[in-house]
């Protein structure tokens, strides 16, 4: 079906107060797009959506002197993009149906604020028919929706037709899962679109996603903008994106950008899009669908091609003709993008994790870094709106120069209270399979069949933790003896410089013995000697060391009196335990704590709200039986019993919201 919209622009945006470092790039990653003050487009513009889409467009708006009107809920009243944007008008409550998908108060606010154009970002509205015919009224602009409906054989893809991102989509492979895909996916996309419409397709099984981005204006002309390589994907979702793609040769990708463009002249689109193919081993590809729209992933052409893709959009809504040609489009260097979420990645790749930010720093000091954001320090995450946090990005003058640069950005990005991804994003770009190119959207699921487990220790890197874990404990045990001012003792006693200790990890102890020259720490742990340097400020965040003359970067995540030290090391968080020789002979008399029985017990594995419990006490279950539904961040979950069993009680009704591990339902 191909749909003629028409559309202006409304900025709705996201959480947190707006500090314009963090928004859209380092200043050592340039546009080469040139900013014309004498090239009027609109007066103002209303962004339709929230968080670091909402912010990134609003950036690129006031280099081109535009001002902006964001849109907010009550709960985002202080969000990043409304205290970033001119003006900025409530829409509503929290929940998405009665804000952000409210299309009258949203047409309200364009009245109100006589708003010339409406941006609508990515999900929410950017791609709702209904609210291009309610702007039909305005001077708009052209964009197209298109969507291929069909009929296949198993498997099919059950997708929602008025968005992406993951949501409203699953995969079913018998009668039965395509029963059970269309009832989740039509809520899902009822409560992330304001639409419960489907569409069923063909499902191509082990491909590579690659998409097209294009960009076209009212006079005719068209462009490729080279492809986004977005096969690292967990539920639909992508997690990591590259550009250009390491699997397409130069035929291939011109074939591909020129059927992009081809459909998009067939049906007269102007504006920037995305068109999306399945490509398989033999470098077959196969059209998937047009985003029309900008995706969450354009920072990395931006990178390659050196345009601002929001300008873009913006000159050709006003009428102007494109600046480049086809021969103009460059592929400079290369660029990662990994999209940093509040996301519990041990559980199902990440389940949403909610939070106030008490610590945030973005690793922004490190060339050729950008950080899309909308939040900062001090930043709700909340249940109601996607739990992205940033889009991570790096560039360099080949891949492997932008891998290394996006290994040290995730090392040095600090993020307290709330769960993250970083562990799994780290351990993705590491990782030999992707960083020799061998990947398809099966990678996560082929990788980690067991579900992501974090990093797994080689006997070199436990020595090295060991080692920085003990000299960490011993750096605080000789800051404590430290006095400013007068001396509280009238004798000073000689500092010690060796210790004998006992480290915990991983359920393994090791002997460890210290000795101390300057801010260099000797280690030997079980026999072998680890050197370990660094300057051992307790109170920063961030912990750099030379390793055996490897520099590491660490966070020292929490630290204790008893010895429990959390760091982060390659990524993933480790609970170590320090001990004196004699504390640790001791502690091995301590009763352990006995595991709780979970086989009986039906807790929630994230915080959300309860969507429909299927029992009642009394009640016999089978195993595998469904018991409730729990929503967080607009994707169902469908949470089963473990085992066959009568129901005891249940701790929990539709409507009400729950927190990671409460107690749902309880068994005999």
């Amino acid at each position: 079906m191909i749909t003629s919209t028409l559309r202006r622009v409304l900025l709705v945006a996201k959480h947190a107060s707006f500090q314009s470092r963090c928004c859209v790039a380092s200043s050592r990653v340039q546009y080469s797009t040139v900013y014309d003050s004498n090239e009027k487009t609109f007066d103002k513009i209303l962004i339709a959506n929230r968080g670091e889409i909402a912010c990134r467009v609003m950036k690129t708006c006031k280099k081109m002197g535009i001002k902006t009107v964001a849109v907010h809920s009550d709960v985002d009243a202080s969000a990043v993009h409304v205290k970033m944007a001119d003006e900025a008008v409530c829409v509503g409550p929290a929940p998405t149906n009665k804000s952000y998908l409210n299309m009258d108060a949203i047409m309200d606010a364009i009245r109100k604020t006589g708003s010339q154009a409406v941006h609508p970002g990515y999900g929410f509205l950017s791609e709702n028919k209904e609210f291009a015919k309610r702007l039909v009224s305005y001077p708009g602009h052209i964009v197209l929706l298109i969507r291929l409906p069909g009929s296949y054989c198993y498997p099919v893809m059950i997708k929602a037709s008025a968005g992406g991102g993951g949501k409203g989509m699953r995969i079913a492979w018998n009668d039965d899962e395509t029963r059970e895909g269309f009832r989740l996916s039509s809520q899902e996309a009822a409560s992330s679109f304001g639409d419960d419409r489907l569409l069923i397709e063909k499902f191509v099984d082990n491909p590579r996603h690659i998409e097209i981005q294009v960009l076209a204006d009212k006079h005719g002309n068209a462009l490729w903008l080279n492809e986004r390589e977005c096969s690292i994907q967990r539920r639909n979702q992508k997690v990591v994106e590259e550009a250009p793609s390491t699997f397409l040769d130069p035929e291939t990708r011109r074939a591909m950008g020129e059927q992009a463009v081809q459909l998009a002249k067939a049906v007269h689109y102007s504006s920037a899009g995305t068109v999306e193919f399945l490509v398989d081993s033999n470098k077959n590809f196969y059209f998937l669908e047009m985003n029309t729209r900008l995706q969450v992933e354009h920072p990395i052409t931006e990178c390659i091609t050196g345009l601002d893709l929001v300008q873009q959009m913006i000159r050709v809504a006003k009428g102007f003709p494109l600046l480049h040609k086809q021969e103009d489009i460059p592929i400079n260097g290369w660029a990662i993008e990994s999209r940093v979420y509040a996301e519990d990645p041990y559980k199902s790749f990440g389940l949403p994790s909610i939070g106030r930010l008490s610590q945030y720093q973005e690793p922004i000091n490190l060339p050729k870094v950008r950080v899309d954001s909308g939040i900062q320090e001090g930043s709700d995450i909340s249940i109601y709106y996607d739990p992205m946090i940033s889009k991570l990005v790096t560039y360099g003058a080949t891949r492997a120069e932008a891998l290394q640069r996006m290994e040290a950005a995730l090392d040095n990005y600090v993020i307290r209270g709330v769960t993250h991804n970083i562990p799994l994003l780290r351990e993705i770009i590491t990782h030999p399979r992707f960083i020799s190119g061998d990947i398809t959207t099966n990678f996560l699921p082929e990788e980690y069949p067991e579900g992501f487990k974090g990093h797994q220790l080689t006997s070199e890197g436990r020595r090295e933790l060991v080692a920085t874990a003990a000299a960490l404990y011993v750096s605080a045990q000789l800051r404590s003896q430290r006095f400013l001012g007068n001396l509280r003792v009238s004798t000073t006693p000689q500092e010690q410089r060796q210790w004998e200790l006992c480290v915990e990890l991983e359920k393994g102890s090791h002997t460890v013995a210290v000795s101390r020259s300057g801010s260099t720490f000797t280690v030997e742990v079980d026999g072998v000697t680890v050197e370990v340097s660094g300057e051992w400020n307790l109170a920063s965040a961030l912990l750099p060391v030379t390793i055996n003359r490897t520099p590491r970067v660490l966070q020292c995540l929490s630290r204790d009196a008893g010895g429990d030290i959390t760091l982060q090391y390659l990524g993933t968080q480790f609970k170590v335990r320090v001990l004196s020789q004699l504390v640790s002979t001791l502690s091995a008399h301590m009763p352990e704590k006995v595991p709780e029985d979970t086989s009986s017990i039906l807790r929630s594995p994230m915080p959300g709200s309860v969507v429909a419990v299927s029992v009642k006490p009394g009640d016999v279950v089978a195993e595998g039986q469904e018991i409730c539904v729990i929503e967080a961040m607009k994707m169902q979950n469908s949470l089963i019993a473990a085992k066959a069993a009568k129901v005891k009680s249940v701790h929990c009704k539709a409507g009400e919201t729950v927190g990671e591990g409460d107690l749902l339902v309880q068994l005999e």
